[in-house]
């Protein structure tokens, strides 16, 4: 049985150092009293000979030398039921909605299990996000990650949220589902995000993780876990495919860091820990499909990068583990073109995978690769125009240019609740050809365009 100890030494922001009174091991939970009763929940997250850290989930705030220590001598647990589904949790996995109590069918340790390597199976079956930036040029794929890469301001929720609503496994009579996790979010964000899975619908097939910005550092700890421990059990114990919302990675980072600095660890790059690559790959190796299993775990982690800096620690870490990116440039954000994706630094490494005869269509690779091949001449046309001017360009130069302009106004830009299918996205990438003349589009086969091109020239 669990004893009781009085036996704290010191108190530093998040973290409770007691002295060593008995075996404890890595992880176990901890229940911390003060002398007017107040319960709060924290675990170990250091011990050495003389001493054991905790990680204390709730302010510290009240905590003295006077408080009383349990080691309950167990593993943090996520209590996982398909009821679930439809319900607003905090970011110790609590409803929060006024919904009914809970009855978990089981409770799971929220590190996880690992997935055996060899009995991964290959990402290959597409998802239809609805939006043409993804969908066309950086195609998800079920069991894959693929993270966004935001900068300050823009609107990365905005985008989650419209994933969130229209995700789905075309073709396939299968249950699809979302697990949504908030971290570091202000109130005013938290309560978007609950209005609009509520008034759109998507609240019935999602579960929702709120962990607020003024919630402790170690809560945004526990969080994705929280989340992803859900997702685990939806996907391979119920048979559902689970699209995980991770937003923003960034506050979990900064949260690592924080209590990094109150154990004055010796930091790393920026001040990061070391070890924050291994955690971060601990997050974002738990999406993908087991061989036998019917369901999946397809991950989209969201970050903002400090400073439009993609070379920053926690984006240049994302990069390593994950299969791609999403990028979001702040340039198309100031000309109003939503989303303001920048598909010539965005890259789905899966997509191959996922597109083609029987997924999407035979001729998605042939015209996202034109479509990438004409962008990404018309953007460097407009930097020689800087220096040149336009007068300088050749007649397929300016048509060029014209055509990267069309591109932004026309495929990328959408509208927030815009669903376009595949088929919708690559015929306006069709029409968008259209306007180039046929013998410069050297990157479809003459039978595909004999049978899609069809020339703009009279409506340019």
């Amino acid at each position: 049985m669990p004893k009781e100890y009085q036996t704290v030494r010191e108190i530093n922001g998040p973290l409770v150092f007691v002295e060593k009174t008995e075996n404890v091991a890595y992880k176990d939970i901890v229940e911390i009293k003060t002398p007017s009763g107040e319960r709060k929940r924290g675990e170990v997250l250091d011990t050495s000979k003389d001493i054991v850290v905790i990680q204390v989930y709730e302010e510290t705030r009240g905590l003295g030398r006077d408080a009383k220590v349990t080691f309950m001598d167990e593993n943090v647990k996520m209590p996982v039921t398909e009821d679930l589904l439809g319900r607003v949790l905090n970011g110790r996995g609590e409803p929060i909605d006024d919904g009914p109590e809970i009855i978990p069918e089981e409770e799971r340790d929220i590190v996880g299990e690992a997935m055996n390597p060899y009995s991964r199976e290959l990402p290959e079956d597409f998802i239809q996000t609805g939006i043409s930036s993804i969908d066309g040029m950086n195609t998800l794929v079920r069991g894959q990650k693929l993270p966004i890469f935001s900068g300050s301001g823009m609107p990365h929720n905005k985008i989650a949220l419209q994933i969130a609503r229209q995700a789905e496994v075309r073709d396939q009579d299968e249950d699809f589902a979302v697990v949504f996790a908030g971290m570091g979010i202000t109130n005013e964000e938290a309560q978007d995000f609950i209005d609009d899975f509520r008034e759109t619908g998507a609240l019935e097939r999602s579960v929702v993780f709120l962990n607020l910005a003024d919630d402790p550092a170690a809560e945004r700890i526990v969080t994705p876990r929280m989340a992803l421990t859900t997702a685990e059990y939806l996907a391979f114990e119920k048979g559902m495919h689970v699209l995980v919302i991770l937003t923003d990675m960034t506050n979990y980072c900064n949260s690592l860091r924080e209590i990094a600095a109150a154990r004055e660890e010796v930091p790393g790059r920026r001040g990061y820990p070391g070890y924050m690559y291994t955690d971060l790959a601990e997050i974002y190796e738990r999406a993908g499909q087991i061989e036998g299993q019917k369901g999946s775990i397809t991950q989209v982690p969201i970050l903002t990068m400090v400073g439009d800096d993609i070379t920053h620690p926690i984006p240049d870490l994302t990069g390593y583990i994950t299969e791609g990116q999403i990028v979001l440039d702040r340039d198309l954000h100031n000309k109003n073109i939503y989303p303001p994706i920048n598909v010539l630094e965005s890259l789905s490494r899966l997509m191959d995978q996922g597109i083609g005869a029987d997924k999407t269509r035979e001729d998605h690779s042939e015209v996202k690769d034109q479509l990438f091949a004409d962008y990404a001449d018309g953007v460097s046309l407009r930097e020689l125009v800087q220096i040149v001017g336009e007068d300088a360009l050749s007649e397929q130069d300016q048509l060029t240019l014209n055509f990267a302009e069309k591109y932004e106004e026309q495929f990328v830009q959408q509208g927030e609740t815009e669903n376009r299918t595949i088929e919708e996205t690559l015929q306006l990438g069709w029409d968008l050809l259209g306007f180039l003349p046929e013998e410069t589009l050297n990157r479809i086969d003459p039978e595909t365009l004999d049978e899609h091109y069809e020339s703009q020239d009279d409506e340019a």
